[in-house]
């Protein structure tokens, strides 16, 4: 069951996971399956900016595919969060519950979100947003056990 794994000490707010991301997946503008979230800590004159890159979180018990009337919404074997495009009828369920508001509407009117770039492990490849972080702040866990030795050298575990 893969992890999205992510070090807010290190990301410097680039982006180039999301670029990363919507060049691999061929999304239209105003589409994006990950966003970066600017969190301002402290006070001036010791005022900081945090990034935290946040995508789908393939949950273990997900409540998109809980809602999901059409079923178009399921897991692979491997713990990715899919939809299937050909069954999605475009309600927006799977949006108001996710916790995250990850799924978005695509330029049909399907639901779409992130696939873990399930084509590119199954080549062996790391996802797209992993392969272009500059600082190495994002990256991927494909055990518990692996995200939580991550866990324990400062990292955040992004599964819900």
């Amino acid at each position: 069951m893969p992890f999205f794994i992510f070090n807010p000490e290190i990301c410097i707010g680039c982006r180039s996971c999301i670029i990363a991301c919507k060049q691999h997946n061929k999304l239209p503008r105003q589409v994006a399956y990950r966003s970066c979230v600017e969190v301002e800590r402290g006070e001036y004159p010791n005022l900081q900016l945090t990034f935290f890159s946040i995508a789908c979180m393939h949950c273990t018990n997900p409540p998109c595919m809980r809602v999901c009337p059409a079923r178009a919404i399921y897991k692979t074997s491997e713990g990715i969060v899919l939809v299937n495009q050909d069954v999605c009828i475009g309600c927006g369920y799977c949006a108001f519950a996710c916790p995250f508001g990850v799924p978005t509407f695509n330029p049909e009117g399907k639901m779409v979100k992130c696939t873990f770039c399930i084509d590119r492990l199954e080549e062996g490849l790391d996802p797209a947003c992993v392969s272009a972080c500059l600082t190495g702040a994002l990256d991927y866990a494909t055990s518990a056990l692996e995200a939580s030795l991550k866990k324990k050298e400062g990292w955040i575990v992004l599964k819900f």
